[in-house]
Formats: structure tokens, sequence, C-alpha cells
């Protein structure tokens, strides 16, 4: 009998079609608003979510940070307003996304020094980086490569910073999370008029975070790929996490 597949492959099996054709354009679509609506989908605790990342996100004068999947450059911002003497980076795929993102940063006298480019190949030499977080988007990843990515471009001692929804650990969490999580899709959708790339990856929302990972068995995987003195956060019962790991010195 064959082996059974591993979490990351069963899923690389199941969604890489989204992932290599579909999720550009939706985040295309959505670039525009897409931190107005996740506010109202989050009832808004956008934010909230946000002070609880960089919570565990321990900063000095002159660390070279590092944000991937950067997306609107919400972490890059903030941890900028915190140590204005940061070097930040930041990596996304999608050139609407960072194209908000960039604005975002200039609109308040930010360098963010950004680039449009595969996580999975981080474009960095080894060693480089004090910080790397990823907010909002391993549920999108291929993980085994990106963890790999990640733990090459730290710094020794260096620490990786990671929030995202994940798969609630109790089975009647899960279930009130999918059915609000689907009134949000469609109620988004249509408050926003998203476009046909959007409407089109509802149920990979859905299907995509009901095979993903708890925050207890996201700290199993961080550990597996040798990051040591991992810790993490439940927020609302495990529908979000939130993790700390460090490179080995």
């Amino acid at each position: 009998m064959d082996a059974p597949l591993s979490k990351e492959a069963q899923r690389k099996q199941r969604f890489s079609h989204y992932w290599q054709n579909d999720l550009d354009p939706v985040f295309t679509d959505v670039a525009s608003y897409y931190d107005r609506a996740n506010q109202v989908a989050s009832l808004g605790l956008w934010n909230w979510f946000l002070r609880h990342h960089l919570d565990l996100v321990e900063t000095r004068p002159g660390m070279r940070a590092l944000d991937i999947c950067a997306g609107t450059n919400a972490v890059g911002i903030a941890l900028l307003k915190r140590e204005p003497t940061l070097e930040a980076y930041a990596l996304d795929r999608n050139v609407a996304m960072q194209t908000v993102g960039r604005q975002r940063a200039q609109e308040r006298g930010m360098v963010i020094r950004a680039t449009i480019g595969d996580v999975h190949q981080l474009p960095y030499p080894d060693d480089h980086f004090d910080i790397v977080t990823l907010q909002w988007a391993s549920r999108h990843l291929r993980l085994d490569e990106v963890f790999e990515e990640v733990r090459r471009v730290l710094k020794p001692g260096g620490h990786f910073h990671h929030c995202d929804m994940l798969r609630p650990p109790h089975p009647r969490v899960a279930k009130l999370y999918f059915g609000y999580l689907r009134f949000c899709l469609n109620f988004t959708a249509a408050l926003f008029r998203s476009g046909e790339p959007a409407l089109n990856c509802r149920q990979y929302f859905i299907d995509a975070l009901d095979n993903f990972y708890s925050p207890e068995e996201f700290s199993d995987l961080l550990r597996a790929h040798g990051m040591v003195k991992v810790v993490h956060k439940s927020l609302l019962a495990g529908m979000i996490g939130v993790h700390r790991a460090q490179k080995p010195l």
C-alpha cells in the first residue's frame, strides 16, 4: 500500500491550479478595496489582529526586516512606525497589490524596498534579514518551499513571524467559522462589486482553509523545518493564529 500523502503534498495536489493560475487575477481584482473589505469582514478587528501579530516582534535600531506576500504593506508600515531606522523590504508577486502598498508607504514618507517576485524563490542572499514576516497568505503557498527559503535568508538567531486564518481545532467552532466566511465572501463581493476572478474563487477560499492547519499544527510544521523556540497565540478559538519562530544560532 502506498504511504499516505503529507498534508503539504495533499494541498499541493488539490490547489496548485488555483495557486498558479487564479490567485494573481483575484488579487489584481481586489487590490483597490482589499483593506476596506477585510475591515468589514473582520467586524472591525483587522487592526487588532495586526497588533497581536506585531506584539511578538522585537525590533532594534538598524535591523533589516522583510515582509513576504506583503500586499498593501500593512506590516512594513506598522514596523516603520515603531522603529523608523528599520531597513524595510517587501516582496509580493502581485503588481496591483504592491502598487497600493507603495502608495501607502509614500503617503507616509516611508521607504520600503519593494520587489515583485516569488516567495518560493526569494531573491536575497543567505543570512541577510533579522526579521521575516508573513501575514494573510500562507494558505496559498507551498509551505515546505517557503519555510526553507525563509530559513535561508534569515540571519542565525533571526525571527520569523506569521499571522493567518487557520483551521479551528474544535469542529463546532469550525462549522460556525466556515458558515460566517461564506456569508462574508458573498457580502463583500456584492458590497465592493467584485469581478469575475474573485467571484470564481469563493469556494476555493473555504476549501483551502478547511484543508489547512490548526495553530498547533502550524507550529509543528515550523519545527519540522528546523525552526526553534516556536511559540503561538490562538485568537478567536483558533480562527486566527499568530506565530514566532527562530532560526538556530
